[in-house]
């Protein structure tokens, strides 16, 4: 069933009223891969009377009162994006499309979502249940962080929503145990993975230099940082609290990692893969198209690229469902109206992390003095593309199945690094699971640039694209590798582009696409190297293009090459076409 969103729903389920009710910036789809369906459905089975608004009206009063008030709390996301990422390029420009609006247009998510629904709830409900603050937009900006778009250290979303409590990371086991500790009336301050406001510091817990320091002095703001990303394992990790005003941010350490089977629960939960009738009759939704017919297999990211939120919102530890819950979900996959045989996509942040960890990570948590495959891949994590060869090979064997697409990103490092199954995996994505095109994310070419994102050296990809090139050669298929790029990461310069676009001419025989400028987003490394300009490991100042115009020059360098290329092109074409009508002319006179 569908989370009820409105009056007539909920009566028809014999509630007096909703126990919670969750606010979301995206539209309303009932899907594993939203997260505000994830959280409704684990409540409702937790025995909860859930409802959800989505994209409420926040210049009226209309659909924020017109379920009335939770018994217990209010939800508040911004959706599956940040708002400001969601509304705003790299260049500061408003962007005119939502892929998870109905209709496309971006005109029903506001700036700083989070905020702005916490304050619409209080305008029309005086004195009113907990708002609870959960998604991307809130874990993120739990601490004092760099907004690009203010250009200024804002302090906790928490403080400037007015909420009562923010839930990080991936919220299904705070946001159960906090749902219980209001119900019972319990002390709710010592719930893994929550923050709060508080009067006081909190005995026991790590201080941290208060905001009025690190707003205006960068050193500080750099080690404050430091000490909030390596305190995001739960086998590690301290409580942390800070001064913000008169009061105190406390952040308890985060809830432990799921258990493969607990992940697994999650989405064997039935979710009816559609958008609520309530706002499906407003348009399409882009998005669905995409997640309808796909699967996760797991959840974290080892990787700890220096631009990605991952390491600080889903984590560094990978967690994979069991084949048994995958297997059972592709099989629901192929019972949906519209289902044509093609399961869209099998994997995660990067596809090919499924089944792998480190041994000692699960038992003591994260290293301290180094990351898991940055610089070289550790020699303690259990690489082995073993358990997703078995997967895909038994996906590939479901009946009313044509196609088993990985359409997630992979790292072609690990597949390089595994030397037992790693080129049998490409060999069989080669076969039987790529669209015509891979998609890889070098993010650049350049070592300077590349230290600085936390990625690997160009070796591993003009390695990596023989063996592609040379399985398609060998199988007789024409597919391609599809590379995604970053222009103006702290570290890049004009030159940086230039030897960028002569690499991927000379070396890779083509013209990037794929690319973006590269946008600061909040509680990110490269964006503490965008704000201070300076290595945060190494504490050497680098060089970072902050002059919008000079931005788009970066990009321009690799895109007005492709734009010329396309002009030939079309004018070859042009050509052509003028001389065979020039030819028919003459065969017929």
């Amino acid at each position: 069933m569908f989370i009820p969103t409105t009056k007539e729903e909920i009566s028809k389920l014999g509630w007096e009223k909703p126990d919670i009710i969750l606010i979301t910036g995206d539209t309303y789809i009932d899907s594993p891969h939203t997260g505000s369906a994830v959280i409704g459905k684990i409540l409702l089975k937790a025995g909860y009377n859930v409802a959800v608004i989505a994209q409420p009206d926040v210049n009226r009063d209309s659909d924020i009162t017109r379920l009335g008030e939770p018994a217990l709390f209010w939800g508040v996301t911004s959706g599956c994006v940040d708002s400001m990422v969601a509304n705003y390029t790299a260049t500061k420009k408003k962007r005119k499309h939502d892929d998870f609006t109905p209709g496309g247009e971006n005109s029903k998510r506001p700036d700083r979502a989070v905020i702005v629904y916490s304050n619409l709830i209080r305008k029309f409900f005086k004195n009113t249940k907990p708002i609870v603050l959960g998604g991307i937009e809130a874990s993120m900006r739990r601490i004092p962080h760099y907004d690009y778009w203010d250009d200024t250290v804002r302090r906790s979303i928490l403080f400037d929503a007015k909420a009562n409590f923010l839930i990080y990371g991936m919220g299904e086991k705070a946001v159960l145990e906090l749902a219980e500790k209001l119900k019972n009336n319990e002390s709710t301050e010592n719930i893994k993975g929550i923050c709060y406001i508080s009067q006081t510091p909190k005995d026991g817990y790590e201080l941290l230099s208060s905001y009025e320091d690190v707003k205006t002095d960068k050193i500080k703001f750099t080690d404050m940082f430091n000490t909030f990303y390596s305190n995001n394992n739960p086998l590690t990790a301290k409580g942390l609290c800070q001064r913000q005003d008169t009061r105190y941010l406390i952040q308890n350490p985060p809830q432990y990692n799921l258990t493969a089977e607990e992940l697994s629960g999650i989405y064997d939960i039935d979710y009816e893969r559609d958008i609520h009738p309530y706002y499906k009759k407003n348009g399409k939704v882009r998005a669905l198209e995409t997640i309808r017919f796909s699967i996760t297999t797991h959840r974290g990211c080892y990787g700890e690229c220096n631009f990605c939120s991952l390491a600080v919102h889903q984590g560094t530890t990978v967690i994979s469902r069991t084949k048994e819950s995958i297997i059972e979900e592709a099989k629901k996959i192929t019972g949906l109206p519209g289902f044509k045989g093609y399961i869209l996509d099998v994997g995660g942040q990067t596809a090919n992390m499924y089944g792998t960890e480190c041994s000692k990570k699960l038992k003591h948590g994260h290293c301290k003095d180094k990351r898991c495959i940055y610089p070289e891949v550790c020699k303690s994590l259990d690489l082995s593309h073993k358990k997703q060869l078995e997967l895909l090979a038994e996906l590939r064997g479901l009946p009313n199945i044509k196609k088993v697409f990985v359409a997630s990103g992979i790292r072609y490092d690990l597949v390089l690094e595994d030397k037992r199954y790693g080129s049998v995996y490409l060999k069989q994505l080669v076969l039987h699971h790529v669209s015509g095109q891979m998609k890889i994310a070098p993010e650049h070419t350049e070592d300077i640039v590349l230290r600085e994102m936390g990625k690997p050296g160009k070796n591993y990809l003009l390695n990596f694209k023989k063996l592609f090139d040379d399985l398609n050669g060998q199988y007789g298929k024409k597919q391609f590798l599809t590379y995604y790029f970053i222009a103006a990461h702290p570290g890049c310069d004009i030159g940086e582009m230039k030897k960028l676009k002569e690499f991927a001419e000379k070396k890779l025989n083509m013209i990037p696409e794929q690319l973006q400028i590269f946008t600061p987003t909040p509680s990110t490394y490269s964006t503490l190297m965008y704000y201070t300009e300076r290595d945060p490991f190494t504490k050497e100042n680098i060089f970072v293009e902050k002059d919008l115009r000079k931005k788009g020059a970066q990009k321009e360098i690799i895109l007005f090459r492709k734009k010329e290329q396309d002009t030939k092109k079309h004018s070859h074409k042009f050509n052509r076409n003028r001389f065979n009508r020039h030819s028919a002319n003459r065969r017929f006179k």
